[in-house]
């Protein structure tokens, strides 16, 4: 056993966990370490020990691996983001390529065929499309700042530390989205300050400003959303007002005043002040539109090869009867539309149902239609005999994939074949197993959306027994 508050000096790590964290082993014990790679000899401070395990951080390399890197980012080891900044592209490709295989063969125990190479993103920075920082009366400071003229009481707007709901890193830089979000967030955050705007409270829930999302679409449209806490209309009106004659690129100037105790928006109303409703993002002849609470995936020019790929999987001809489950604003569904007789999408969003049925109708796409609610009862006898049997079944779950129920439809259904989409590997064996009496699988197919994290996307096409 290793005590909590010491250090163990020279330990090997000498693999990485399915949450990221590097797995370092000293006489049969594990250690799961922040801060290592594979390869390195670390001492690392222990502050959470157990009878099998201990946690903690490296406070010191004392023999670098050959696949450590030096991170770009100033905030790295302290913003929740990009944790395997350290660690080679390669090698984060080839431990991704090893949380699926070991999800679907280890965990699941699946049948499996040769899992294919994971496929990498071209870009290693500025690659997402939406961030989305929390305001705070009382910055996160970092050991430096803890040496300087900073206090606690300086105000914040960036990102959550993590294990830490109550407390926000400024952010000075951030590498994931177009700089001009850097640019945005500063701006916001300096007029703010100069205006006597207050920065919200977390832990009283007092405070004016809450939080701030910005979206941007390759097509080179962007959207900012400011969230404040309170209504109060002459303060909000003068920081929108200089949005909109500061920044000539914004398209979309929205805001929401939300009360409650959480940073959900899907039960809130949003209210437009300048500009579009939405913002467009292009796909091949494609034209996609964004409302402020829909769901588009994060990385877009790799939701393109992502989506190509299951295009391919679904295999169709334009005879098929196509069911696009969570189907968020319908890019899937419009993707894959003309090679189809025709695409049923469900998904539990109503403003994305909306959004999609607008995407179909502004491309001109008139064999597909869309349903808002629960898929679990949503997707059942009544609905297949009103809409069709499919032959072919696209899904694309969030993280805790799909309802019992759901999968059952999905078997009961008899479709030919299952495009499963998924960025959690674990959950998505776990749901493979409820169908592998009725299906096999033929493909799969890891892809890279999420750079310098221990996420990935994985796609399988199951084919009927």
């Amino acid at each position: 056993m290793y005590s909590r508050d010491s250090i163990v000096e020279n330990i090997e790590i000498v693999s990485i966990g399915n949450d990221g964290r590097a797995v370092g082993r000293v006489d049969g014990f594990v250690f799961f370490v922040e801060g290592a790679v594979p390869g390195d000899i670390a001492d690392v401070y222990i502050f959470k020990n157990k009878k099998s395990y201990a946690e903690g951080r490296a406070v010191n390399i004392r023999k670098a691996s050959a696949d450590r890197v030096q991170p770009f980012c100033s905030h790295f080891g302290v913003c929740g983001g990009c944790k395997w900044q350290h660690l080679s592209y390669e090698k984060q490709m080839a431990f991704k390529q090893q949380q699926v295989e070991d999800a679907l063969d280890r965990i699941g125990k699946l049948t499996l065929p040769s899992i294919s190479p994971i496929l990498g993103s071209d870009k290693m920075m500025y690659y997402r499309n939406k961030l989305e920082f929390t305001f705070s009366n009382r910055t996160w400071l970092t050991k430096e700042e803890l040496n300087s003229d900073t206090t606690r009481d300086s105000p914040a707007l960036g990102f959550h530390v993590p294990l830490r709901f109550d407390k926000i890193l400024d952010i000075k830089t951030c590498y994931l989205q177009d700089d001009r979000n850097n640019t945005i967030r500063l701006a916001v955050r300096n007029f703010c300050i100069e205006n006597n705007m207050s920065f919200f409270d977390l832990n009283s829930q007092t405070g004016l400003m809450r939080n701030l999302i910005i979206r941007n679409t390759d097509a080179g449209e962007w959207m900012v959303i400011v969230v404040l806490h309170d209504d109060e209309k002459q303060s909000r009106d003068l920081l929108m007002n200089y949005l909109r004659d500061s920044f000539s690129f914004i398209t979309s100037l929205q805001y929401i005043i939300n009360s409650k105790k959480n940073d959900s928006i899907f039960d809130q109303e949003v209210h437009l002040f300048s500009g579009r409703e939405y913002i467009i993002e292009k796909m091949e002849n494609l034209n996609f539109r964004i409302s402020a609470k829909s769901f588009y995936q994060t990385n877009s020019s790799q939701a393109y090869a992502l989506y190509k790929i299951v295009r391919d999987f679904a295999g169709l001809t334009g005879t098929e009867n196509v069911y696009d489950l969570y189907t968020g604003t319908g890019t899937i569904a419009s993707f894959i539309a003309s090679k189809a007789r025709q695409v049923c999408g469900i998904d539990y969003i109503e403003d994305a149902i909306n959004d999609a049925r607008i995407n179909a109708s502004e491309n001109n796409i008139l064999n597909s239609v869309f349903f808002a609610g629960d898929i679990k009862n949503v997707l059942n006898d009544d609905f297949i005999n009103k809409n069709g049997k499919p032959d072919v079944i696209i899904t694309d779950p969030p993280r805790a994939g799909m309802h019992p129920d759901v999968v059952e439809s999905m078997r009961k259904s008899g479709a030919e074949r299952i495009v499963y989409v998924s960025c959690n590997p674990s959950t998505q064996a776990r749901d493979l197993q409820l169908l592998e009496n009725d299906y096999r699988i033929e493909k799969v197919q890891p892809v890279d959306m999420f750079p310098h994290t221990s996420h990935v996307e994985n796609v399988v096409l199951l084919i009927k027994k």
